[in-house]
C-alpha cells in the first residue's frame, strides 16, 4: 500500500442495515420498539428477582445477571443504530468504535458464559439436589461469575489494543450497523495476521468453553434423568431445564446456523443476522421465555407490579 493512500483515520462511517431511504422510518420504529421491550423486560425480572426473597437462590441469581447482561449487549449497539437513523449522520468516533467493539465482545462473550453457568447450576440441582446447597454456595455463585469477567474482558482488551495499534486506509466505510472486529480489519492498512491469529485463538477458546460446559452438564443431566423410574419425576426435571435449553437453541442455533453455511460473497449479510439476532432479538426474548413457563417467576413479577401500582396510588 502506497503512502498516500494512507492517512489518520478520525472516524468511520457505518453504513448501517439498510442505506435505502424509504427503509429508515421502518427500521427506526422497529428496532426503538425492540430496545424498549429488551430493557423493559429484562429490567423486570432483575427487579423482580432481588424482590423477592424465594428467588434468592444460584438459578435467578443467574438468570439476573443474564437480564443484566442482555441490556448491556443490546445497550452497545441499539441506541447508536438508533441515532444513526434518525439524524442520517452515520459517523463514529476512531475511540467510540474501539469503545463499541470492545463492549459488544465482552457482554456477547459474557452471555455465553452465563449460559455455561446456568447449565451447571442445572447439573448439580438435578443430578446432585442433596448436596446442591453445599456446592452452589454463595461463594461459589460469584466465583462462577467472576471469573468470566476477567476472561471476557481479557479477550476485549487485547483485541481492543491490537485494532488500535493498526493504521486505515482513507476509506471509513464499514458495511455493518456497529464496529466489529472483522470489518475493521478490512480496512486496514496494516499487516493483521497477529489480529487474525489472535481472534481465531480466542475464538476457539472463547467458543469451545462454554458449549463444552453446556453438552457436558446436559449429557450428566439426561443420563440422571433417565434412570428416574416415574414419568412425573423425569417431567418435573426436565421442565426446570426447559427455559434454559430453548435460550441455548437459540443463541447457539444462529451461530451455527448463520456461520456453518457454505462460504458466499454475501459474509458481510451473514455477520450482520447473527449480531441482530444474538445482540437484539434473544435478548429481547429472554424474559418471555423466563418468565411465561416459569410459575415462581410470574408470581414474582405480579408481586412487584403490585407494588409498584400501590406506591403509585
Amino acid at each position: 500500500m502506497e503512502p498516500e493512500n494512507q492517512t489518520t483515520v478520525l472516524e468511520f462511517l457505518l453504513l448501517g442495515l439498510s442505506e435505502k431511504p424509504e427503509h429508515q422510518t421502518l427500521l427506526f420504529g422497529l428496532f426503538l420498539s425492540m430496545y424498549m421491550v429488551t430493557c423493559t423486560g429484562n429490567l423486570l425480572i432483575v427487579l423482580a428477582i432481588i424482590s423477592d426473597s424465594h428467588l434468592h437462590t444460584p438459578m435467578y441469581f443467574f438468570l439476573s445477571n443474564l437480564s443484566l447482561i442482555d441490556i448491556f449487549f443490546s445497550s452497545t449497539t441499539v441506541p447508536k443504530m438508533l441515532v444513526n437513523i434518525w439524524t442520517q449522520d452515520r459517523a463514529i468516533p476512531f475511540a467510540g468504535c474501539l469503545s463499541q467493539m470492545y463492549a459488544f465482545h465482552l457482554f456477547g462473550t459474557m452471555d455465553s458464559f452465563l449460559l455455561a453457568m446456568m447449565a451447571i447450576d442445572r447439573f448439580v440441582a438435578i443430578v446432585h439436589p442433596l448436596r446442591y446447597s453445599v456446592i452452589m454456595s454463595p461463594r461459589v455463585c460469584g466465583l462462577l461469575v467472576a471469573g468470566p469477567w476477567v476472561v471476557t474482558n481479557l479477550q476485549s482488551l487485547v483485541h481492543t489494543c491490537l485494532m488500535a495499534q493498526l493504521t486505515f486506509c482513507s476509506g471509513s466505510e464499514i458495511p455493518h450497523f456497529f464496529c466489529d472486529l472483522m470489518p475493521l480489519l478490512k480496512l486496514s492498512c496494516s499487516d493483521t495476521h497477529t489480529n487474525e491469529l489472535v481472534i481465531f485463538a480466542f475464538g476457539i477458546i472463547m467458543g469451545i468453553s462454554p458449549l463444552s460446559c453446556i453438552l457436558l452438564s446436559y449429557i450428566c443431566i439426561f443420563r440422571a434423568v433417565f434412570k428416574i423410574p416415574s414419568a412425573q419425576g423425569k417431567w418435573k426435571a426436565f421442565s426446570t431445564c426447559g427455559s434454559h435449553l430453548t435460550v441455548v437453541s437459540l443463541f447457539y442455533g444462529t451461530i451455527f446456523t448463520v456461520y456453518l453455511q457454505p462460504a458466499s460473497p454475501t459474509s458481510s449479510q451473514k455477520d450482520k443476522t447473527a449480531a441482530l439476532m444474538c445482540g437484539v432479538v434473544i435478548p429481547m426474548l429472554n424474559p418471555f421465555i423466563y418468565s411465561l413457563r416459569n410459575t415462581d417467576m410470574k408470581m414474582a413479577l405480579r408481586k412487584l407490579v403490585s407494588r409498584v401500582a400501590a406506591s403509585q396510588s
